[in-house]
C-alpha cells in the first residue's frame, strides 16, 4: 500500500503550561483527497497546519510527508508543497508581480515570466499585477494569494479559509478551479475553512477539531447522517456548541 501523502501520529503541540493547542491527534491523507480540518476558533487547526508546513516544532510525535519526517527532512519536501492564507500578508511596497517573481525564484520555477502570466489569466489578476500589494481589496488579496500557492503546481496544498472575502460568484469560481486543478494534476488538498458549503462540495474526508483533539472524521454525508441533521453546518454547530456532542452523536 502506497505511503499516504500526510501521517500524523500522537501530534502534541504546547505553548507553554495549560491545555495543549494540538492534543494527540493522528490521521492519514491519502493521494489525490481534498480535505478538511474543522472547528471553532482556538480549535488547534491552524497549529497543525502549521507544524504540516515545518514553521512550528511539535512538542511530541510524528508527522510525515510525502513520507519524510517533516522536522528532520523538511527541505525534501517543501518544493513539492505550498500554502495559501488571505491573513498572512505580502510586502505591501512590491507590486504582485514582484511579490510573485521573488516567490518563483525561492521555488526555483523557471520560465518565471510565463508561469506569472498564466496564473495571472486563469485566477483573473492580471489587471492588478503592477499594483502594490498593500492597495488590494481584501478579495484581490485573496486571489493573489492562491496564484503564490499554485506557482510551482505543488502535489500538496494547504488552504487556509481559500475563499475568504470573495464575493459569493467569486467564490464558486475559485472552487471550481481548485476541483479543476486537483483533477488535472492530481494533487491532495487540506484545507482549514469556515464555509461549510465549501467543504461539502469539495472534500471527501472532513476531521472535527474541538479543543485540540478530532473528535470526529468522515465524509460529509457521513457525518451530516450520523449527527441527524441536514447540512455540515448544523453538524459543526452541534459539536462546537455541545461539550458531549462527540461522545453522544445522534444515531
Amino acid at each position: 500500500m502506497p505511503a499516504p501523502v500526510i501521517l500524523v501520529e500522537n501530534l502534541v503541540k504546547r505553548y507553554g503550561p495549560g491545555p495543549a493547542a494540538v492534543d494527540g491527534i493522528g490521521f492519514r491523507i491519502e493521494r489525490g483527497t481534498t480535505a478538511a480540518l474543522l472547528g471553532g476558533n482556538g480549535a488547534g487547526k491552524t497549529t497543525t497546519l502549521a507544524i504540516l508546513l515545518g514553521l512550528l516544532l511539535p512538542s511530541s510525535g510524528r508527522v510525515a510527508v510525502f513520507g519524510e519526517d517533516i522536522v528532520r527532512h523538511r527541505y525534501r519536501v517543501l518544493p513539492r508543497m505550498n500554502f495559501s492564507s488571505p491573513y498572512v500578508d505580502l510586502p505591501h511596497r512590491l507590486t504582485v508581480r514582484q511579490n510573485l517573481e521573488i516567490y518563483a525564484r525561492l521555488y526555483g520555477i523557471g520560465r518565471r515570466r510565463a508561469r506569472i502570466a498564466q496564473l495571472a489569466e486563469e485566477l483573473q489578476i492580471a489587471p492588478f499585477l503592477d499594483r502594490p500589494a498593500g492597495r488590494l481589496s481584501s478579495g484581490q488579496k485573496t486571489r493573489v494569494a492562491l496564484a503564490k500557492a499554485l506557482l510551482n503546481e505543488p502535489e500538496l496544498l494547504l488552504l487556509d479559509e481559500p475563499t475568504a472575502s470573495l464575493d459569493p460568484d467569486s467564490g464558486d469560481w475559485a472552487r471550481g478551479y481548485l476541483e479543476q486543478y486537483r483533477a488535472r494534476a492530481g494533487a491532495t488538498i487540506l484545507l482549514a475553512s469556515h464555509n461549510m458549503a465549501e467543504v461539502e462540495r469539495l472534500c471527501s474526508v472532513v476531521m472535527m477539531m474541538k479543543a485540540g483533539q478530532i473528535v470526529d472524521r468522515g465524509s460529509p454525508d457521513e457525518l451530516i447522517r450520523r449527527y441527524g441533521r441536514t447540512n455540515l453546518e448544523e453538524v459543526f454547530l452541534h459539536i462546537v456548541r455541545d461539550k458531549h456532542a462527540a461522545l453522544e452523536p445522534v444515531p
